[in-house]
């Protein structure tokens, strides 16, 4: 901390660390840019990162893992959040009328794959017990199937099984590796059910509405993704168009229900792994939006913009890819995270498997699929939200940074040479940036440049 507070240049350290936001892993690029006319090949501006602090220029990681850069992370919660939220009450380019369309907010759940510790709550709120039998029988290898403990929330027991050997890893993995083709399924009966309840055909149904969605995967403390989804129905022209008198809540929650218990994914077969047949779980959750009350279009775009920036390391697992030379055994993870991880593994290298890629998969427990996504026609999109950032931060360009103000009229060439130089920030700029941002004392990701 001293060294960077005695650098004669830490004013315009600190100017750039507060330009990336207080991101905790700034990447270090070297390079420069020229702007030139397009027809005389004049230099218009010249910028260089000679000027900033130690000849390198430092910009945001843009991550979306809160465990890795809050700063960043918390910019994609918002940006989810203004896109949700644009989908059911409009504006970001989608018209208010859009608020009087039928939604629902969708929870899909995994099926059982043995008994796990949990934290439950009684109907008065306070905590009820875990797993109570009386007189509870012993599974076959000697453990009884019964927990009396009242476990807090923040118990690192919960999703833990209680007989580690009975507990279906396979079939866990295999479930958040086939969730997204499962989702797929699901909208596609979802679309099948609605055009039935109407009497009409596929074709006919594209036509008239159109089904939108935009969802997003939360993992359970056993290590089991489930979705999270608003639906709405449009007109056949998207939110822009009222969808028909016919398409009520009561229509779309009824088709929800039929279409969750009606898809199922075949998982492939392996020695020693036979075939099975994947669905949803029996929690089934359908709640209508509203505008008042809790489930409110505010509380459901924060529901799911709080989840976006989250993965799997809330479970007990990595937040990055397992390495060849990792050892199993020493990993800092839960005993249940590491049976998940070597499951993974085990499969991954089956051929019959490979598909899956279960194995480049493993840290995130067998899901590969997007954690949060949309229908083409749900809202506006990431690329657009950021984009409107860009242009307010040139139309609100202060020339003292030295940047060149152009507007869409000029014709200008741009010649950049950029050089990757490493990525983090050492543990004395880090508390720095923490103090300088006001944020929370980010996760230390020690400096490494590169030996390129």
């Amino acid at each position: 901390m001293a060294a960077v507070l005695d650098r004669p240049d830490f004013r315009r350290w600190a100017a750039r660390t507060r330009a990336t936001g207080g991101c905790a892993q700034p990447i270090h690029l070297r390079g420069s840019v020229e702007y030139r006319d397009a027809l005389t090949g004049e230099i218009l501006h010249r910028y260089s990162t000679a000027r900033e602090p130690g000849g390198v220029l430092r910009v945001a990681c843009k991550t979306r893992r809160a465990s890795r850069c809050p700063a960043c992370a918390e910019t994609y919660r918002a940006d989810t959040y203004q896109l949700v939220r644009a989908g059911l009450t409009g504006g970001k380019g989608v018209p208010e009328t859009v608020a009087g369309h039928p939604a629902a907010f969708v929870t899909l759940t995994a099926p059982s794959f043995g008994p796990v510790h949990a934290h439950r709550l009684t109907l008065g709120g306070g905590v009820a017990a875990c797993h109570p039998r009386r007189d509870a029988p012993r599974c076959p290898h000697g453990r009884p199937l019964s927990c009396t403990a009242r476990h807090a929330a923040d118990d690192p027991r919960l999703g833990e099984p209680l007989c580690a050997e009975c507990y279906d890893y396979a079939g866990s993995v295999l479930f958040n590796a086939l969730a997204p083709e499962l989702w797929r399924r699901f909208t596609m009966a979802l679309r099948r059910r609605i055009a039935k309840a109407a009497g009409l055909t596929l074709r006919e149904l594209s036509e008239t509405l159109t089904v939108s969605f935009a969802k997003v995967a939360e993992y359970q403390r056993r290590g089991v993704v489930h979705f999270h989804a608003v639906i709405r129905l449009d007109g056949p022209q998207g939110p822009a168009t009222p969808p028909p008198a016919w398409a009520s809540y009561d229509l779309l929650a009824d088709a929800v229900g039929q279409a969750a218990r009606a898809v199922t994914v075949t998982t492939p077969a392996a020695p020693g792994v036979p075939s099975r047949q994947l669905a949803w779980g029996t929690q089934l959750d359908v709640r209508p939006i509203t505008t008042t009350g809790e489930l409110t279009d505010s509380a459901v775009a924060g529901y799911i913009a709080k989840y976006a920036t989250k993965a799997a390391e809330c479970t007990g697992t990595l937040d990055r890819r397992i390495r060849a030379t990792d050892d199993l055994d020493t990993l800092p993870v839960s005993p249940h995270a590491r049976r998940l991880i070597t499951t993974c593994l085990d499969l991954g290298r089956m051929a019959e498997m490979a598909e899956l890629r279960l194995a480049e998969w493993a840290h995130m427990l067998g899901f590969r699929g997007h954690f949060s996504t949309k229908s083409r026609r749900y809202s506006t999109t990431l690329g657009a939200l950021r984009q409107a950032r860009i242009d307010h931060n040139r139309d609100h360009h202060d020339i003292t940074t030295g940047r060149l103000p152009l507007t869409d009229d000029d014709q200008v060439l741009v010649i950049s040479h950029w050089r990757y130089l490493g990525q983090g920030l050492t543990p004395g700029e880090a508390l720095l940036t923490a103090a300088l941002t006001g944020k929370p004392l980010p996760p230390i990701t020690p400096y490494e440049g590169s030996t390129a």
